[in-house]
């Protein structure tokens, strides 16, 4: 079964809980906001566009971290925590033709996608691409988890009879067979009208009646919308399609959503590049050398890099073949296809057979399967044809002899040598990385160019200063030395160049500034080359006479000067951070790390012993169902018209051990068996049937709930036994807990999946140790914390440690959670220091009580290796954060 990344399974559980909330409050405002909070996500204003109630929301992801597996998975998650349907409609939404059918195959022959979607319906799935429509069947519906996959632009009209999604289908009549005009959305039909008339056997009497279309069809069954591309569909033409359909939820799916204040996406979950190298999805960093002498030349090191790279998969234990894409000018531009086969044949000598030509009308690699160990090709010559959707992640080297303004083409391109082989992490460490060779105009502007792409891709300006090596084709050796560890070679420091109409005045430059700037041509064109830092005062003097936008001449910069920063930062000069023993506990002779799951086997968690009792009280109105527990309310987004009470009375097919046995395996639970479970549902299904008030036929139709009910009562019953466990191993047992390098966490030099917002401000901390520093704030309490340990000349280096992150950050154990400090420093006398920063107003709160606790206990079982500090602006001798931080390591 296909096993989800962190980042993916992180980003299901995030939806769900964003989903589940809008049950509970019945406000999509307020979940989107608590979910923000719980992730710890910048909390920013909701935006409905006039969907009221219909969740709209954005998961953000970068090109390579599957989308299109999100999407699949999604299903499910919205069936069950907002629809509370077994078979949900979904109209899945891609922005060509040629995804589209990719996506279509995918969804009904990929395993990683087929199996879970089986898994989740019970293999009643049902695919169809938008042209196949008419062969869903009126039993289907509510039966069958349906999913429709189309191209944006098949809805998006202005004129509904120019589509034939909005077009009258004798086919579709017994869908509409027993609508009721109570249902919520028999107002909003499309009605048939003149325009109607010229076909499908319609006549002047049907003019008003209900359109038999498949739009009218999602409109009665309010489906799941799912939008890949999503960046591409935020217009107001687009909202009103949408609105067409009457969604139950909407997803998006993007690299890049649309931040404007008008028509920006509601990004629910923040994937970086960060997350996907750390989770090897994709090969970075991008090794990028730009070639101003010729296209041939940046041909020749592109063959000379997959050779070097071919050497190094021979050692590697799974096999890899790697492939170098290279993208040709059009038919009639200066390289074709037939100069770049004739340049490999003749001047690099590669066989023919090792060459397959990708282009709109040669169509070499249709039915290849270039995995197969027996396969020859590995060069793939195309224009734009393979831009979208081909995927082979042994395709290593990108080679474009184009003009590099040709930017979404490149970009495009570039995203296809990003998928790391096999979603691993390679033992050698020049399988870990993409190259691209560039061949420039002459203005040696490809760097620039690239950096664009990258952020299309969905990069952070920071990412790309660190993960974008530049080298000139000149400077040599492209690759590192190889090394399987975690020392990562200094970047080369690269010139920044841009052309300018004429030369820049220095007079009233430093003397520093003056000696970086050299002015030469190039091709007939004056190009500005600048050495080292670009200060302010450097880019306001050029600027004024570039020929480029002066907004773009300063991300450039920045990203310029911040790949200069980030080449100093100690993970990038292969520094190694000390390792951080953790709490362990003796139990039963061994030595056990101390965690939730301990904690529960020390207590002797047994579900059996606690009530089998459920407070449920269920109540109906025409368009809502409410279930009492714990003052929480659940929503439904509209009830059939034949659900109302006097049904509750009627008699069930479902007897009540097929209902338990329903319930069991939607309840599953890691840490309790099935015999267990099932007899704790028997016991409250007994227990709730006693009720007069209540039968079997009521606890059936509302299984849903009644399910979720059931998770939050086990899950207090949980929280409760981990609390009682938690007190009794770490501190009434005290003498079992020690802290220890049997279970010890480390710091990778290529690990740190911080997400954004990056700290951005003006001043610029040495001592962190990686180049990217997670959701800090420019000015605050927080930053001075962080500004006086980084100034301290007791400290090393230091980590803004990540909150959840797992294998990336370092906790300590919680009663039901884990705590994760705010900073770690290592101190140069090789002691630990860990720093947990709360203001004022929260240093007394239970939660700060908890993490103190925990925190001086780790401290105290580490021999004097380890120091813990709970810092707060002034202490309550008034002493400030960098006399706290000198009284503790003194």
């Amino acid at each position: 079964m296909f096993q989800l990344k962190k980042y993916q399974q992180d980003a299901l559980d995030t939806l769900g809980g964003f989903l589940k909330g809008c049950k509970v409050t019945g406000d999509v405002e307020t979940a989107f906001s608590d979910s923000l909070k719980e992730n710890n996500f910048v909390n920013v204003p909701y935006r409905s566009y006039k969907f009221d109630e219909t969740p709209y929301v954005c998961i953000r992801i970068p090109t390579g971290g599957g989308k299109t597996i999100l999407g699949t998975f999604s299903i499910p998650v919205v069936a069950k925590e907002l629809l509370l349907e077994e078979f949900p409609i979904t109209l899945w939404l891609v922005p060509t033709t040629i995804i589209q059918e990719q996506t279509v195959s995918a969804l009904k022959s990929n395993p990683a996608y087929s199996e879970h979607l089986n898994d989740a319906f019970n293999h009643n799935v049902a695919v169809y691409d938008i042209a196949d429509i008419n062969q869903i069947r009126p039993q289907d519906i509510g039966n069958k988890a349906i999913i429709v996959v189309s191209t944006l632009q098949n809805l998006r009209v202005t004129k509904t009879t120019d589509r034939k999604v909005y077009k009258y289908h004798e086919d579709f009549e017994p869908h509409f067979a027993k609508l009721s005009k109570k249902h919520p959305a028999y107002e909003k039909l499309e009605r048939v009208t003149e325009d109607d008339l010229s076909e499908n056997g319609l006549v002047a009497k049907d003019i008003g009646k209900i359109k038999y279309s498949f739009a009218n069809l999602l409109m009665i069954s309010n489906p799941i919308v799912i939008i890949d591309e999503a960046h591409n569909a935020r217009t107001s033409l687009t909202f009103d399609i949408l609105k067409r359909v009457y969604p139950a939820a909407i997803i998006e799916l993007t690299a890049t959503p649309n931040t404007s204040t008008t028509n920006g996406s509601n990004v629910l979950f923040n994937v970086s590049a960060a997350q996907l190298k750390a989770e090897e999805m994709i090969k970075l960093p991008i090794i990028l050398t730009e070639h101003i002498n010729g296209w041939e030349e940046a041909v020749r090191d592109a063959v000379l890099t997959r050779n070097r790279l071919d050497i190094s998969a021979q050692k590697d234990k799974d096999y890899i073949r790697p492939i170098v894409l290279l993208q040709a000018d059009n038919k009639n531009g200066k390289v074709t296809v037939e100069d770049i086969k004739k340049c490999l044949i003749e001047e690099n000598h590669i066989k023919e057979e090792q060459i397959a030509i990708a282009t709109g009308t040669q169509k070499d690699l249709e039915g290849i399967n270039l995995f197969q160990q027996d396969n020859k090709i590995c060069y793939v010559i195309t224009i734009q044809a393979l831009a979208e959707g081909w995927d082979c992640s042994m395709a290593y080297v990108f080679c474009s002899v184009r003009n590099v303004t040709s930017s979404k083409q490149t970009e495009q391109l570039l995203g296809r040598v990003l998928r790391m082989p096999y979603a691993k992490r390679r033992v050698i460490e020049d399988l870990n990385r993409a190259y691209a060779h560039l061949s420039s105009t002459g203005m040696a502007q490809a760097a620039s160019q690239l950096s664009d792409q990258l952020i299309e891709m969905g990069f952070e300006e920071l990412e790309v200063a660190t993960f974008l090596r530049q080298q000139d084709a000149n400077q040599g050796e492209l690759f590192g030395n190889g090394n399987a560890g975690n020392v990562v070679e200094k970047k080369p420091e690269v010139p920044f160049r841009l052309e300018v109409n004429e030369v820049p005045e220095t007079a009233q430059l430093s003397e520093e500034d003056q000696s970086k700037i050299k002015v030469s041509e190039v091709e007939g064109r004056k190009v500005v080359t600048i050495t080292g830092q670009v200060s302010a005062e450097i880019i306001k003097a050029v600027a004024k006479v570039s020929t480029e936008d002066k907004t773009k001449i300063k991300r450039n910069i920045q990203i310029h000067n911040n790949s200069i920063l980030a080449a100093q930062s100690p993970s990038e000069n292969g520094v190694s951070f000390v390792e951080l023993p953790r709490l362990a506990v003796m139990y039963q002779g061994e030595l056990e790390l101390a965690e939730k799951e301990l904690f529960l086997d020390i207590h002797g968690w047994d579900l059996l012993n606690y009530k089998a009792e459920l407070n449920y009280n269920p109540t109906e109105e025409t368009t809502s169902f409410s279930l009492d527990l714990e003052g929480k309310k659940i929503r439904y987004s509209f009830v059939n018209e034949d659900q109302n009470l006097d049904l509750n009375l009627v008699h069930t097919e479902t007897t009540q051990e097929e209902l338990v046995n329903w319930l069991d395996k939607e309840c599953r639970q890691d840490d309790i068996t099935q015999s267990i479970l099932t007899s704790f549902i028997s016991q409250i299904i007994n227990g709730l049937l006693k009720k007069p008030e209540l039968t079997l036929t009521t606890l059936v139709r509302n299984k849903f709930p009644l399910a979720s009910a059931i998770q939050d009562l086990i899950a207090q019953y949980r929280k409760q036994a981990a609390k009682e466990g938690y007190q009794d191993t770490l501190f009434v047992n005290e003498s079992d807990v020690i802290t220890t390098y049997d279970y010890s966490y480390s710091f990778k030099a290529d690990k740190y999946p911080a997400r954004p917002p990056y700290y951005a401000g003006a001043y610029k901390f040495s001592k962190h140790y990686y180049p990217q520093i997670e959701d800090m704030k420019a000015t605050g309490e927080e930053f001075e914390c962080a500004r006086v340990i980084d100034l301290m000349p007791q400290v090393k280096h230091w980590v803004r440690n990540l909150v959840r992150r797992e294998a990336a950050s370092f906790s300590l154990p919680l009663a039901n959670a884990k705590f994760y400090p705010d900073f770690v420093v290592e101190l140069n006398d090789g002691r630990l220091l860990v720093v947990e920063y709360k203001g004022e107003l929260y240093k007394t709160n239970d939660d700060s009580a908890e993490k103190s606790a925990v925190g001086n206990l780790w401290a105290s079982k580490s021999s004097g290796n380890c120091l813990f500090l709970f810092a707060v602006e002034k202490d309550k001798d008034g002493l400030g954060v960098q006399q706290q931080i000198l009284n503790c390591i003194s």
